[in-house]
């Protein structure tokens, strides 16, 4: 027969273990998450930095420029120490995409939070920092923005605006 104070022992044992493995890894998770950096020397298994997003695109926005516009994979990177805003797209209906890649439509990038519209520049040499070849499917194209004063920062949610073309609330990387 097992006595009381077993019993009572056992489920404390067992409170303490079932807490210790729903509680404590949440919150050991929420502590790194941010710009904060991890106690010293110990990086915990649950921590995944910021940059690999699974899909900083919405389910539904993705759907979208696929469909209408035969694109997917956008992204904004900041480059060059924050000096450029590299927008890149991978071309699936090479038609629809068309208009991205015409040189007669100038595009540009609006951070509404930072007030801001930046260009494409143009260099003497090399010609605009953009790809304008005719575009085939699978295959992916950039374009590069100026962010003289460094206006756009990483994490800044932006649009993209070519000819017709325009990404909303892109998230700069």
């Amino acid at each position: 027969m097992i006595s009381n104070k077993l019993v009572a022992n056992t489920k404390i044992v067992l409170t303490a273990v079932l807490a210790s493995v729903f509680v404590l890894p949440p919150a050991q998770a929420q502590s790194i998450q941010g710009d904060e950096k991890p106690a010293t020397g110990t990086t915990p298994a649950t921590a995944v930095p910021r940059r690999y997003r699974a899909h900083p695109v919405s389910a539904s926005a993705r759907q979208y420029y696929a469909l209408i516009w035969g694109v997917d994979t956008l992204s904004v990177k900041s480059a060059e120490s924050g000096e450029i805003i590299r927008f890149a797209y991978r071309v699936l209906d090479p038609e629809k995409a068309k208009i991205l890649n015409d040189k007669k439509n100038e595009p540009s990038l609006i951070d509404p939070g930072a007030g801001v519209k930046l260009v494409v520049p143009s260099l003497e040499k090399v010609g605009k920092l953009r790809q304008s070849s005719a575009p085939e499917a699978g295959k992916i194209y950039w374009m590069a923005f100026s962010n003289k004063g460094r206006l756009v920062k990483p994490g800044h949610r932006v649009n993209i605006v070519i000819g017709q073309f325009r990404a909303d609330g892109l998230e700069v990387q």
